[in-house]
């Protein structure tokens, strides 16, 4: 019964559901906020995302005539459950909610539903507007996931020389555990590239600026969300903002673990911090300094630039360095 109690914690509280959601919303907030200010504007307060968010809630939900009104409502709760989901497997220094010996594999195709989410939103609204934002999102999709696939093999090949069998891992336990013994993994110079190609990944999985092809509100009437209004495109709005964290947290647990200071207070703080940092670094600089690129130039920048970047960690690390 204890057990289950612990669980539910988890799952509801920390580091699941409300945690999620005040990162998430805390990170959007923040994000705007850095971004205005680098355009030299005031910019809304931290707290507009919670406001917006509370404002859709008490708006009416239209569904489209020619939708499938059981996709349409359910994509968007599909896409929140997988990010409340991957939360847990996600280390906190020492601290894991659940965990096993492939939590990364678990992780990759949990980062692929909301994604997967919109595209079937998109495609139940019937709208032809939703159409094109949908096969702008799968191609971001093909765009970033061999370069986050050939980060993550670096990385199980630099902690599994050490943990794993047969000279891999992708037990985020034992992840953490290395950069417990031997410091954060951004501190081995073989894996900076992957550290790079890593915060080029994250703006682009989650879909802001300048990856936002998907979107793309000046083109196509925001995409796949056009036909969405209410609580169902507040779920999508809050799922956008948890993203941030969850991609945040998933780089903080790769790249700047440690051993934490055993006190989980103060571990999840200093964790939270880091991930500010990193929001700050791969998604409000370039949201304040780059325009949109377009879809052709995304697909092309991931699989040559920011792949090669991968492949060089996985290549220097292979080797032993």
């Amino acid at each position: 019964m204890t057990e289950m109690l612990w669980n539910l914690f988890y799952i509801l509280v920390f580091p699941g559901l409300l945690f999620c959601v005040i990162a998430g919303l805390l990170l959007a907030g923040i994000d705007r906020k850095v971004v205005a200010r680098m355009q030299r504007r005031i910019g809304p307060p931290i707290a507009q995302p919670l406001y917006d968010f509370l404002k859709l809630l008490g708006k009416e939900t239209i569904i489209p005539r020619t939708a499938s009104r059981t996709m349409f409502l359910g994509a968007p709760l599909i896409g929140f459950v997988s990010l409340i989901v991957t939360a847990l497997f996600i280390p906190i220094f020492g601290f894991t909610a659940f965990g096993g010996v492939a939590d990364l594999v678990v992780i990759i195709y949990l980062l692929t539903i909301p994604a997967v989410s919109i595209i079937m939103g998109g495609a139940a609204s019937g709208s032809p507007y939703a159409g094109v934002g949908l096969s702008r999102e799968m191609v971001a999709i093909m765009s970033y996931e061999l370069p986050l696939v050939l980060v993550i093999l670096a990385i199980s090949r630099k902690a599994g020389g050490v943990f794993g069998i047969g000279g891999l891992t992708f037990s985020m336990t034992q992840i953490a555990e290395y950069q417990a013994q031997f410091g954060p993994m951004i501190t081995k110079w073989s894996m900076i590239p992957a550290a790079v190609a890593m915060l080029l990944v994250i703006p682009c999985e989650v879909g802001n600026h300048p990856f936002d092809i998907a979107e793309a509100e000046t083109e196509i009437c925001e995409g796949t969300l056009v036909e969405y209004s209410g609580p169902p495109l507040a779920v999508y709005k809050l799922s956008h903002a948890i993203k941030m964290f969850i991609m945040s947290a998933l780089f903080s647990a790769l790249f700047l673990g440690g051993a934490g200071t055993g006190m989980l207070a103060v571990d999840a703080l200093i964790f939270l911090l880091e991930c500010v940092a990193v929001t700050i670094i791969s998604m409000s600089l370039p949201h304040a300094v780059t325009a949109r690129l377009k879809v052709e130039q995304v697909f092309k920048f991931f699989w040559t630039f920011v792949a090669g970047l991968a492949a060089l960690s996985v290549v220097l690390v292979w080797f032993g360095l």
